[in-house]
């Protein structure tokens, strides 16, 4: 006997279907049209004023490019697969932005993770529904810069801080602790300061199963900055874009072969874009 149809129920699948396509459409419509990407050695990183950014960072993936990210980007498929998860990228360096303006699209704003990350606890200074989990730096460091943020913003904002051994992130069974902290925790924010490639591809391996976290950040050496066990570049070296030089300095050991060896070709490749006509304005969140 053929059973009748129900038509109703039909109906109503299939009104569902539509409509919860056209939410995801009209979100990503949103999504996009936060701004437009300039292409810098073919990564497209968003053109965006920081308070426009931070009024409307409700979900997503953050990472914060600069010349190292780029060059990596060029010799790490792996670290290429991570980027690709991010739904925001912002400019981490001055000299970015000089590269921008050398291109011909000046890129708007240097939005760096060691200012992302304070600026954001202070613009939800006052939104209760702004929880964070802070993840990265050695043993004590987070907890540290946990007090000092919550203390200056007032309130709990950073709800729990866990330092996680080095090399963690090869260990499967250490990397599933913290996973269950994060989902434990009430937070739905949670910022990672372990160093780059490291952090965009811890976040980009585990996001799906942190489903009470809205917002992931990445913002490399910002947790020792904000716990001061780091002093940063004072505000006009950083302006002039040499925070590179004075990071350098300060930690010559860790960082002589990124600055002086691998990033160098940056500027030749830079100039190689220009002389071939690569337009730096892309639409295409490429």
């Amino acid at each position: 006997m053929v059973q009748p149809v129900n038509v109703s129920s039909k109906y109503k699948a299939f009104r569902e279907a539509v409509l919860t396509s056209k939410a995801r459409q009209l979100q990503e419509s949103e999504r996009v049209s936060l701004s437009e990407r300039v292409n810098i050695l073919d990564v497209g990183i968003d053109n965006v004023s920081f308070e426009d950014f931070l009024s409307r960072l409700q979900k997503g993936v953050v990472f914060t490019p600069n010349v190292d990210h780029l060059m990596n980007l060029r010799v790490d498929p792996e670290f290429v697969e991570a980027y690709k998860t991010a739904d925001y990228r912002v400019c981490d360096s001055q000299i970015l932005v000089y590269a921008s303006r050398f291109l011909g699209t000046p890129i708007k704003a240097k939005i760096s993770g060691s200012d992302l990350f304070p600026n954001f606890c202070e613009h939800h200074r006052d939104n209760r529904d702004i929880k964070i989990f802070l993840l990265g730096g050695a043993e004590g460091i987070p907890q540290r810069a946990q007090f000092n943020i919550n203390r200056r913003i007032g309130r709990d904002i950073i709800v729990e801080a866990h330092s996680p051994t080095f090399g963690f992130e090869k260990s499967e069974a250490e990397c599933r602790k913290i996973i269950e902290m994060i989902r434990r925790s009430s937070a739905n924010v949670l910022v990672v300061g372990v160093g780059s490639p490291k952090q965009e591809k811890w976040i980009a391996k585990y996001q799906n199963q942190l489903p009470n976290i809205d917002i992931f950040m990445g913002v490399g050496a910002a947790v020792d900055f904000e716990a001061g066990n780091k002093i940063r570049a004072p505000k006009f070296i950083s302006e002039l874009g040499l925070e590179w030089l004075y990071r350098l300095v300060s930690e010559p050991k860790r960082l002589w072969k990124r600055y002086l060896v691998k990033d160098i070709p940056f500027v030749w490749l830079l100039i190689q874009q220009k002389l071939l006509g690569k337009k730096a304005h892309s639409t295409k969140q490429s």
